[in-house]
């Protein structure tokens, strides 16, 4: 059965830099920490895939004794996973108050793909009850159920990694060729491109100068009937774009990623 995979942050909404980028400062706000990011530097710290994993990168030596931070790394980790936690709750709290809007043409394409009998799914590296929360503005709570939902730290290694796919895929039970991943960065492109998969690229606010190099689709966004009509950077499956990205464009990602140098469909093993 064909399967669909969402990435969540920047592909069902553009969430980092008018939710997560708030959430993580009002946690510093909270616990005291001398530290605020600004949205330059915050684009730095995407680079690094999870949330804690960047609140780990800011304990340097210099920043843990200016915050007075015990040097106990397991004290430390301790405390990373509260300041997770609190952030998690403050950005779920944003979402579903209707601070986010989804972004064009995702309902419309998770409904299409529901209709035509696809499997859907998420996967990002974001906690899962941040992910709940964006998925079900996004496409509304019944859909959200039909997902299969892979998030937070269910597999060791985090995107750029492909690890998340790779499990996506056994869980679903759908082969590589089968599956199409959408993302909006760098990190998830190599997560979906080392898991064999072909991948659709939306832009988002952070990712419009990044290497999409292997995105076998590029768009502004999915778009929908009746609104702006989105724009196309690459497209490798022979099939036009129209408006706004039609599920048979979807469908039509998975057999040009067959023929595409960078995906080796020789291995098409599930271990990474």
């Amino acid at each position: 059965m064909v399967a669909l995979i969402f990435d969540c942050d920047g592909v069902l909404a553009d969430t980092e830099r008018d939710g997560h980028l708030p959430a993580f400062n009002q946690t510093f706000a909270e616990f005291g920490l001398p530290v605020r990011w600004s949205q330059q530097e915050y684009g730095h710290r995407l680079q690094i895939g999870g949330g804690k994993e960047r609140m780990q990168s800011l304990l340097t030596p210099e920043f843990v004794r200016a915050a007075g931070l015990p040097s106990d790394a397991a004290a430390q980790a301790e405390l990373v996973a509260r300041w997770h936690r609190r952030k998690t709750e403050i950005f779920a709290a944003m979402v579903r108050s209707g601070a986010i809007a989804p972004r064009p043409g995702v309902g419309r394409i998770a409904r299409a793909a529901a209709a035509a009998g696809w499997q859907l799914a998420v996967a990002s590296t974001s906690a899962m009850d941040s992910v709940r929360a964006v998925l079900e503005v996004a496409v509304g709570t019944d859909l959200a159920a039909r997902f299969s939902k892979f998030a937070g730290d269910v597999i060791p290694r985090k995107k750029p990694s492909p690890d998340i796919y790779l499990l996506a895929l056994r869980e679903l039970g759908t082969p590589a060729a089968e599956t199409v991943v959408i993302e909006d960065s760098r990190n998830g492109l190599l997560a979906a491109t080392g898991a064999k998969i072909g991948c659709i690229v939306t832009l988002s606010a952070y990712t419009q100068h990044e290497d999409m190099t292997g995105a076998v689709l590029i768009v502004s966004n999915l778009g929908d009937p009746g609104g702006q009509d989105v724009s196309v950077l690459t497209n490798q499956t022979g099939m036009p774009v129209h408006g706004y990205v039609s599920l048979a464009n979807i469908a039509a990602c998975m057999s040009a990623s067959l023929t595409s140098p960078e995906h080796d469909q020789s291995d098409m093993g599930l271990t990474s």
